[in-house]
């Protein structure tokens, strides 16, 4: 700590930050403004745009742990923390205009796989992961991700030195090849052998736009009726018993919404991605029941090209329905001159991380589009298509008053 306060004082960094102001057109607020009951933001929306040219420019001014890493430390009232996690590295940073982000470290290169050995839960979290994952949210048209970019993160410049926070400062270490490394500060799996390093001070990692404070837009956080058995040898009811969606529909509110509907949604999303690790979804209480689910924390999928987890499709399978605009939305990808693995190639092109995912990667979503359609498919053949595929509508965007209401 002695340490650390006299490097600051080098730095001059102990003088108070310049006060940053609120613009209301600021590409974080306006992207906090657009959130209705359809989805994170309009389908064509120049903000979004915006804000992730804005997280892959603009300057951090501080940089802390997140909120669950906290609660690891005892420094935060975990009341409102699924899951705290501290294994995997990840950051908040701040920038002007109060603009804050997730910061996902690279932990390993694109081209490798999870080993066949490794357990969903314990499997390494890929930065590449998240933006493939904002990608194709918003090329299913579901926009349930939060907007997330690739960046190149100076960490000496834009996280040592304008963090305030002493523990985060103190795991910070140069290493034998001179690389400036960082790791986790945790009761478990937190050492020098877990960090990340610069090459030397430059790092790789993705930036995932913060939604509305919990106290401005409350969320519940809900677990996941497909939840996995999170033990060496367990198996939960679903994985059993293949009438478990019977059950479910009586459960309320999977009973009278379209809630199960939303999950299916997700289910598919999470196939397509190969993400085993959906233990809760969150919703935002403004929208009730019949609101969409976010599709947050996707940074274990991509991890393994060569295997198709078909039951990851349990929800899909078991419940034997489907929306009719995502089903259309399916099967437009599934055509040659759509071809899904084509339009996210080009639309993570935009990325400055670029090439976001292997080839591998990108062929394996045209091969499990194919198993997600098979899937429907049977389920029509023996419940006919009236009963499997449900006629949403697409809504009148939602009017002023039914969106998230932000207070500056």
């Amino acid at each position: 700590s002695r340490r650390h306060k006299i490097y600051m004082q080098e730095l001059n960094l102990t003088a108070p930050a310049a006060p940053v102001m609120l613009r209301p057109e600021a590409s974080w607020f306006q992207f906090h403004l657009g959130i209705s009951r359809d989805g994170l933001y309009p389908r064509s929306s120049p903000t979004i745009n915006r804000l992730l040219r804005d997280m892959q420019e603009l300057t951090t001014i501080s940089a802390d742990y997140s909120q669950d890493e906290k609660a690891l430390l005892g420094a935060c009232d975990c009341s409102q923390i699924v899951k705290p996690s501290g294994v995997h590295l990840k950051l908040v940073l701040r920038f002007q205009d109060f603009g804050k982000a997730m910061f996902k470290p690279m932990r390993q290169k694109r081209e490798e796989e999870t080993p066949e050995d490794f357990f969903y839960f314990i499997d390494f979290q890929r930065h590449n992961a998240e933006i493939a994952a904002f990608h194709l949210d918003r090329i299913l048209d579901f926009r349930r991700v939060p907007p997330t970019v690739g960046r190149f993160i100076n960490i000496t410049r834009e996280i040592l030195e304008v963090t305030k926070n002493e523990i985060l400062q103190s795991v910070f270490f140069v290493s034998p090849a001179s690389n400036v490394c960082f790791f986790a500060k945790c009761p478990y799996m937190c050492k020098t052998e877990y960090a990340v390093c610069g090459n030397p001070h430059l790092l790789e990692g993705s930036l995932s736009a913060f939604l509305p404070s919990l106290n401005l837009a409350p969320r519940l956080s809900i677990p996941n009726p497909w939840i996995r058995s999170y033990s060496f040898d367990g198996k939960e009811e679903w994985e059993v018993n293949p009438l478990y969606c019977n059950t479910v529909r009586e459960i309320y509110p999977y009973s009278n919404s379209n809630r199960l509907l939303n999950i299916v949604d997700m289910a598919i999303f999470d196939f397509l991605i190969g993400n085993m690790d959906r233990h809760h979804y969150e919703m935002f209480t403004k929208f009730g029941d019949d609101g969409f689910l976010l599709h947050l924390d996707n940074a274990r999928g991509f991890g393994r090209h060569s295997r198709d987890e078909t039951s990851i499709l349990a929800p899909l399978s078991q419940c034997c329905i489907i929306k009719r605009t995502t089903l259309l939305r399916l099967q437009l990808l599934a055509e040659p001159e759509y071809r899904l693995s084509d339009v996210m190639r080009e639309s993570l092109l935009q990325d400055r991380l670029a090439p976001v995912l292997t080839e591998p990667h990108l062929l394996a979503l045209d091969r499990r589009l194919q198993l997600i359609l098979k899937a429907v498919g049977k389920c029509i053949d023996t419940y006919g298509e009236a009963k499997v595929v449900a006629n949403d509508t697409t809504q009148p965007e939602a009017p002023a008053s039914d969106r998230v209401k932000v207070i500056t």
